[in-house]
C-alpha cells in the first residue's frame, strides 16, 4: 500500500492555526455560531486572504456569504494540530524555568500532559512541590516507551542541551521544544522550536529605540 505523503505546510501556517483556533475558542465562549473570515482575519492579526490561503491547505471550508462556521473549523483545527486528547510530554531539567513550567496548569487545557520530569539531582531541595512525577535521567527511555512520548521540553543549560537532545531522540522523541540558549543539532526527522528569551527581548529592544 502507498504511503500517503503530507503536503509540505509552512511553520508559519502551522503557527498562525493555533492564533485562529484561540480565536475561534473565544467565539465560541461568546456563543457565536458563524464568523466571516474578515472578522476572523481582523481579530487574529492577519489579511483575510492569508486567513484563506491557511486554510485552503487543508481543505475547503466556509459558504459564500456566511462564512465559517465556527464549532466546526475549531474541531477541524483541534484535529489538525493533534490537540483533540492529552498529548504527553516529558521535560528535563527541573531548576527555576523548569519548576516555573511544571507549576503552569494551562498546559493541560490546551491538550498538553507532562507525563515525566527528568533531572540530573532529583534530590535537590527545589523551591516549589512538583505535583509531576520527577525521576533520575536513566529513567527517561522508559518512560518514554511506557506512555508512548513523542514531544519534550528543555531546561536545561546549554553546555549539556546537545547530549540532552541526543538522548530524547534515541528513545523515539520527534519534537523538541527547546529553551535552551544552545542551538541543537538532530535529524532531519525531527523538528526542533528553540525560545529564546535574551532574543526575545533584544528584538523588543531594536523596536523601541527612539
Amino acid at each position: 500500500m502507498k504511503k500517503l505523503v503530507r503536503p509540505e505546510i509552512p511553520r508559519k501556517t502551522i503557527y498562525r492555526l493555533s492564533v485562529y483556533l484561540r480565536c475561534l475558542q473565544r467565539l465560541k465562549q461568546n456563543q457565536l455560531q458563524t464568523v466571516s473570515s474578515e472578522a476572523l482575519a481582523r481579530a487574529a492579526g492577519v489579511k483575510p486572504t492569508q486567513l484563506r490561503k491557511d486554510l485552503t491547505y487543508f481543505g475547503q471550508f466556509g459558504t459564500r456569504g456566511l462564512g465559517y462556521d465556527v464549532e466546526q473549523l475549531a474541531t477541524m483545527i483541534t484535529d489538525l494540530l493533534g490537540t483533540n486528547r492529552l498529548q504527553p510530554v516529558v521535560l528535563v531539567g527541573v531548576g527555576n524555568l523548569g519548576t516555573a513550567l511544571l507549576s503552569y496548569r494551562g498546559f493541560e487545557q490546551e491538550g498538553f500532559e507532562i507525563v515525566g520530569a527528568f533531572d540530573q539531582d532529583v534530590r535537590r531541595n527545589r523551591d516549589k512541590p512538583l505535583n509531576t512525577p520527577l525521576f533520575g535521567m536513566e529513567k527517561l527511555g522508559e518512560l518514554i516507551q511506557q506512555r508512548a512520548v513523542r514531544m519534550a521540553i528543555i531546561t536545561v543549560p546549554a553546555a549539556a542541551a546537545q547530549e540532552v537532545a541526543n538522548q530524547l531522540v534515541t528513545h523515539g522523541i520527534t519534537g523538541i521544544l527547546n529553551f535552551s540558549p544552545a542551538m541543537l543539532s538532530v535529524p532531519e526527522t525531527v523538528m526542533v522550536n528553540n525560545v529564546n528569551l535574551a532574543i526575545e527581548l533584544e528584538n523588543l529592544s531594536y523596536f523601541i529605540q527612539d
